[in-house]
């Protein structure tokens, strides 16, 4: 008999301030519930996990592989100036991994969109609409 796997459970907050974007093989894909930056935070479905270097040698190839789909992604539908990456966990432990598509006209350029002012909640019209479309970019 194999083991059971760990039921995954999204940390409270990340549940709080993203909604359903996608779901890729190793990530669920979340969009950040702020509407000045398109932006998308990768969860892998690993539990307990807080560090890149704790997953597996195939998830971690895979973590690589996904976040350059998202990046092929945000490019496609937002055209960027620049993509942000980081993976920044000071104050949600479970590893995530952002993807930040940037212009330079965005409100926090150059600086990073970390602790730049408030987020700016999308419409629920609004935020169905990016989640469609992120959703038919990620089945092309």
């Amino acid at each position: 008999m194999g083991v059971a796997a760990m039921p995954f459970t999204l940390h409270p907050r990340l549940a709080q301030d993203t909604a359903p974007a996608a779901r890729l093989s190793l990530c669920r894909v979340l969009v950040m519930k702020d509407r000045r930056f398109p932006w998308l935070v990768l969860v892998p479905e690993r539990e307990s996990v807080r560090e890149i270097h704790e997953l597996a040698p195939a998830d971690r190839a895979a973590l690589v592989e996904e976040i350059a789909r998202v990046g092929e992604v945000l490019t496609l539908l937002f055209q960027p100036d620049k993509l942000n990456v980081g993976a920044l966990g000071n104050l949600v432990p479970q590893l995530h991994v952002h993807v930040v598509a940037r212009r330079t006209t965005d409100p926090a350029w150059p600086g990073p969109v970390w602790g730049s002012g408030a987020a700016v909640p999308y419409e629920e019209s609004e935020l169905t609409e990016i989640q469609e479309r992120l959703a038919n970019a990620f089945r092309r």
